[in-house]
Order: C-alpha cells, then structure tokens, then sequence
C-alpha cells in the first residue's frame, strides 16, 4: 500500500517454495526436506494392488491368449456344469447378437463382453468330449474372429490381427474352408486399412483359394474379389483393380436369386454392395468422376439400420466429390457422415472423418469447410 516491496520474513520464502514444489538452492535456501528421498522399504518396492491389476489388463489386451487370474477363473468355469447343446444354441444366439450389435452402432464397445466370452468358451473346450469339444472350438473360432473385427473397427490393429490369426489356429484341423476364407479376408481388408496394400493382395487372394475348395460358392467369390480389388486400387495398380472388379461382377451375377444358398455372414453383400463397393475401389484410385453416381446410388437404397455403412460410403462420396473440387457438396456428405457416426462407436468412422478434414486444409477460409469444422467441434469435442 505505501509503494514498497520486500519480504519481512524468510519463512514466506520457504512457503512459497515448499507450495509450489521449487528446489531450494533455486531461491537460495538449503535442500527442502521433500527434495530429500526417504529409503525405500521392502513394502515401498511392491506393485501396489491397482498397479498389478492394470498390468494384467494390459498383457491382456496385447495377447488374446494371455490369462490374468487362470486358475481361478478355470475353477468358476469348471463349476458351472457340463455343456450341453443348450448351451451351444444360447451361445450362438449371444454371438449372433453381438454382430447385429456391431452391424449397428460399431464393434468398439463390444470388445469386453466378445474377450469374455471368448476365454469362457476355450476353457470349456477342456472340460467337455468330443463332439461337443469340436463344436466348441467352431464357436471360439468365431468369437476370435469378431474379436478382431472389434479391434479393427477400434483401429488397433496388431491385436486385431492377434485375434484373428487365433481364429485361423482354432479352425485348423476342421476344414471350413469358408470360414477360413471369412478369416482371411477380413485381414486383407485390414491390411489395406494399416498401410500394406501388398499384404492384403495376398490375403485376398488365398482367402479365394480358400472358398475354392470349399466347392461352388459364387458370392463368397464375389465378395473376396471386391477385397482384392481394394487392395489393388490402394497400390494405384489400375488395370489389376478393374480385373478385379469385373471377376466380383462376374461371379455376383453368377450367384443372383441363390443368396439363400450361400453363408448368412456374406449377404450383406447384395447388389447395392457390389455397387458402392464399386465405387469405392474407383475413388481409392483416383476416377473419381465414374465413381461419384455409383456411391451415391449406394446410398439412395440403403436402410436406415445400416448407420456403420452409410457413414462410411457418405465419407467415400464426399472423397470422391472433393477430388472433382465440388467442395459444398463434399462437406455436405462429410456432414452425413458426420451425423451419422454419433449414433456410433466405431473410431474407424471418426478416423475417416478427420481424414477428410485435413484435406480440407487448402479451402480453410472457405465458408462451406467453416460450417463444417463447427459441427465436427460440436459433435468430436
């Protein structure tokens, strides 16, 4: 008040820097008696309880093999009973359950439940004899296998492709081929998602090696060609892309008015599919113009159910759009996309999202990418 300035006592020193954690040579002072280690104890030195729990969650979540408590978990599961074939039927049911789930709101938050299960039904294999062994070890194939499908739609992407090779371990011996050809194209779409477009050629092409010696099976075929071609259109290899498009468009008309006759996990791939899929492949490499009417056609006819779907080819058309400099109507579909995505939990979908947006970065002060960046705000945070 009278203009001064100056500390009357030492102590307020010491105060200020014992509350704001400054060393005390830093303000001329001796060592503070917190700089001062004290001796670690033999308890000090032992992983604290949470430490170790969080530990085990993360071998977990690294290995789809790893255990965490085994012996007792084998205990509680053994103590539930013999297996039964009403078990297997409620099982499948929970399966089936789990990929309409996915089908509509992403596979992300479905992870838990779908490892859980998972463990549940391979220490079940232990305990029980054959067959019901063997059709234990089908359903644990297929939990596997939708377990990696939860991790790649969370984009963690080695332990997706952890569980998914498990799914091809439990499979071996069984000869479903076709399944196996499920297993290995979901990898080859994988790989094109995580960089390795040369990966996912190969996968594509022995999953079709694969459905082959399973016998006659046209839209499986058509559907793992589809997969070859994305493959190829990530690697610019034009003429191989469109080989492979024409082989998925072949063997779709092959396989039209028998889609009862073919697995039930490879119907969603109808004809509005092959035609979004279509134009997909086409914008990855880049004909942009041919690609536009075939996405949007896609997304005329399909359902309000398939949200996942129709967020992913509302970002493709907005690609497809941008890449012809149409930029209303690209971040008009990106706000589709946008809208659509906060129905889910798929960061596949975000991820794409914010793809788009930094390729907006060149119209930045463009009124159209203004708007969009304010919805992205509200709806990302």
């Amino acid at each position: 008040m009278s203009g001064r300035r100056g500390l009357a006592h030492i102590d307020v020193i010491e105060r200020v820097a014992d509350g704001l954690r400054i060393p005390g040579a830093m303000l001329g002072l001796a060592h503070r008696p917190w700089e001062i280690p004290s001796p670690a104890t033999s308890r000090d030195r032992l992983p604290s309880r949470s430490a170790q729990t969080f530990a085990t969650f993360a071998d977990a979540e690294r290995s789809p093999e790893a255990e965490s408590h085994s012996d007792f978990d084998d205990l509680l599961t053994l103590a539930d009973g013999r297996v039964t074939r009403s078990t297997l039927l409620a099982l499948r049911s929970s399966v089936e359950d789990y990929w309409r789930r996915d089908d509509e709101h992403g596979g992300a938050s479905l992870r838990p439940a779908v490892v859980g299960h998972l463990r549940y039904v391979t220490q079940m294999m232990s305990s029980v004899r054959a067959p019901l062994r063997r059709d234990l070890q089908s359903l644990a194939a297929e939990l596997a296998r939708l377990a990696g499908w939860a991790y790649f739609d969370a984009r963690q992407y080695s332990t997706a492709r952890a569980h998914f090779t498990q799914a091809l371990r439990l499979s071996h011996g069984q000869h479903d081929y076709l399944f196996m050809a499920n297993v290995l194209s979901c990898m080859s779409l994988q790989a094109t998602y995580d960089g390795q477009p040369a990966d996912a050629v190969a996968l594509a092409c022995k999953a079709q090696d694969s459905a082959r010696a399973a016998g006659r099976q046209p839209l499986v075929m058509s559907m793992l060609h589809m997969r070859e071609a994305f493959a190829h259109a990530t690697l610019r290899d034009a003429a191989s892309c469109h080989q492979a498009i024409g082989r998925s468009r072949d063997a779709y008309e092959q396989a039209r008015d028998h889609e009862a006759e073919a697995p039930s996990w490879v119907r969603y791939f109808d004809e509005t599919k092959l035609i979004v899929d279509t134009g997909i492949a086409l914008a990855k490499l880049g004909e942009s113009e041919r690609a536009e009417p075939l996405i949007a056609e896609g997304l005329r006819r399909e359902t309000g159910a398939q949200q996942r779907g129709r967020a992913f080819h509302a970002f493709w058309l907005a690609t497809a759009q941008l890449q012809q400099g149409k930029l209303d109507a690209a971040c008009q579909s990106a706000g589709l996309a946008l809208d659509l995505s906060a129905s889910l939990d798929s960061p596949r979908v975000e991820g794409h999202v914010r793809e788009f947006h930094q390729r907006l970065a060149p119209y930045a002060r463009e009124t159209p990418v203004i708007a969009f960046e304010q919805r992205m705000r509200e709806a990302f945070g």
